[in-house]
């Protein structure tokens, strides 16, 4: 990865593009053609907050139009959407100067984006991003923030590094369902922090060209991550292992978008994913009540091919596993290295092939945080289906297009259930169906939740006080280690501590009980040997 971002970095230096293509002209000529159009929010453009938390966002138009009332109705969420992910980046690069250099980088590898996203999504963003913020305008133009802020998630994904993901998803039909249609649940665990999902938005569009659709979303995004249209298409994204191109091309969630909004069928979405190319991997779980079935569409700059299974059960985490890529060295790698092969495990464990299953059933596998043989692998583990991050869980029901959306915290809230028809066809204010919503999970009044809100808390002060050598009592070292003492992590942030204070011989006690624990990734693993090793030899 360092040599990687090692070659971007020279590549950028004797590039003499420092800024997205002609930029400026489209910025004149949309601005020519928005000045020329007359916008204003609709009586069917509504935006409410559900009893459960969970923003309802309804809007209708060309592209223009959506993304202008967008922008317009969610404006101070917008501007804070922007403050948290900005907050995020300067935690990875406190230093002003280096922030402008990252994003001259960005603007450098993004330098085709024009060419790489729709004509008509371009208008939709450029709408959005009329209503921006001032304050980062130093970081580039608000059409080139927000350009560029779409294409966050794939680096998230490619920068596999940085842990940002670790999606689960399976779909259900015919001998596995009560009615033998179709049944989808997902956990979408895209983590940037807890800020950035307190404003999670359930959005039901109907856009002038192409089909209505719903989709679970955050402020200033127009690309999909999870969602279904009114001909109970479904789309969610599952993250693969990238290498990184040498410039960015699709944002893959633009790519969900246009099939979300122009496909009615897999062979249709298909077709429209073919279209595209992508940088970076991703597999694609497309739902079908035409269908009724599912498959995985499997794209990477490279490779692209179709996994489709003939068991009435299709599992989906963050590895490939159709013929294309059983060689592919990096996808065997990522399947030997990371947690994903654990987790597609672990989802073969809580369905069974014999067993009948509703969104009920759907919903306590998604939240289940335990490990294989539902073992405790300690709260937050990336071993665990619910790895208590997740912006959102969903659960999608094509032939009747019910689609239950999860509220905070996590997956954990009350799942809402919408009838996407009933929406649709009316521009009443938005309800969920009371009587088929699924409750919050039981697991947010126990102990244990608790323990774990309070190890959230004081993660960062240990994992400071280990960088910095400060000193903290035994009590605050003592209460920490309850509060999640069978995840591995807790163990090594003390051993860390421990060597900093050169007390090699509880930092090799601490490594040791981290090792005896399920470490979520070899990488990690490996780490904790040296660290051992090297806090033996100072005995």
């Amino acid at each position: 990865m360092r040599s990687t971002l090692c070659l971007f970095l020279v590549l950028f230096l004797f590039s003499s593009c420092g800024s997205v293509k002609n930029l400026k002209k489209e910025s004149a000529r949309f601005q020519q053609e928005f000045d020329s159009t007359h916008l204003k929010l609709e009586s069917q453009d509504q935006l409410s907050r559900s009893p459960y938390g969970n923003l309802q966002l309804r809007l209708q138009g060309n592209d223009f139009e959506l993304g202008y009332k967008k922008g317009l109705i969610t404006k101070p969420l917008l501007q804070h959407q922007e403050d948290v992910f900005f907050q995020k980046v300067a935690d990875f690069v406190p230093k002003p100067k280096r922030q402008r250099l990252l994003m001259k980088f960005l603007k450098w590898y993004h330098r085709d984006i024009l060419k790489d996203i729709p004509l008509n999504y371009r208008k939709e963003i450029y709408g959005l991003s009329r209503h921006a913020g001032n304050k980062y305008d130093y970081v580039g133009s608000k059409y080139e923030r927000s350009l560029l802020l779409h294409g966050a998630h794939d680096i998230g994904h490619a920068m596999q590094d940085l842990m940002l993901v670790g999606c689960s998803s399976v779909a259900l039909w015919d001998s596995q369902t009560e009615d033998g249609k179709l049944l989808i649940g997902r956990n979408f665990d895209f983590y940037v922090n807890d800020a950035f999902a307190e404003n999670k938005i359930v959005e039901f569009i109907a856009p002038t060209e192409g089909y209505k659709y719903a989709a679970v979303s955050w402020p200033g995004m127009i690309g999909v991550v999870s969602g279904m249209n009114e001909k109970g298409l479904t789309i969610s994204l599952n993250a693969g292992k990238s290498s990184i191109p040498l410039r960015g091309k699709t944002p893959i969630s633009i790519v969900a978008r246009d099939i979300l909004q122009h496909a009615q069928n897999i062979d249709e979405a298909i077709q429209i994913a073919k279209g595209f190319k992508v940088f970076i991997s991703e597999s694609v779980l497309i739902g079908s009540a035409q269908d009724n079935r599912a498959v995985n569409i499997e794209m990477s700059p490279k490779r692209f091919d179709v996994f489709e299974v003939n068991n009435n059960i299709l599992f989906c985490t963050n590895h490939f596993q159709s013929p294309t890529y059983t060689k592919d060295k990096r996808n065997k790698s990522h399947i030997a290295s990371s947690h994903s092969q654990y987790r597609l495990d672990k989802l073969k464990q809580s369905f069974r092939k014999k067993a009948i299953y509703q969104p009920e059933d759907i919903a306590k596998v998604l939240r289940d945080a335990t490990g294989l043989k539902n073992e405790d692998i300690g709260y937050g583990n990336e071993k665990a289906l619910n790895q208590l991050l997740a912006h959102h869980a969903v659960i999608f029901k094509p032939d009747e297009l019910l689609m239950w959306v999860s509220n905070n915290p996590y997956q954990l809230g009350t799942m809402e259930a919408y009838d996407l028809r009933k929406i649709f066809q009316n521009n009443e204010p938005i309800e969920a169906i009371k009587k088929l919503e699924i409750p919050a999970d039981p697991f947010l009044k126990t102990k244990a939740f608790a323990d774990f809100q309070q190890f959230k808390k004081l993660l960062p002060e240990m994992e400071q006080a280990a960088k910095t050598k400060q000193y903290l009592s035994d009590n605050k070292l003592q209460r920490f280690e309850q509060t999640n003492p069978n995840l591995w992590l807790t163990h090594q942030v003390l051993g860390d501590y421990y060597f900093k204070h050169q007390n090699w011989e509880k930092a090799s006690h601490y490594y040791e009980i981290a090792l005896s624990k399920e470490v979520s990734s070899e990488k990690a693993k490996e780490h904790l040997q040296k660290k051992l090793q090297k806090a033996r030899k100072k005995l």
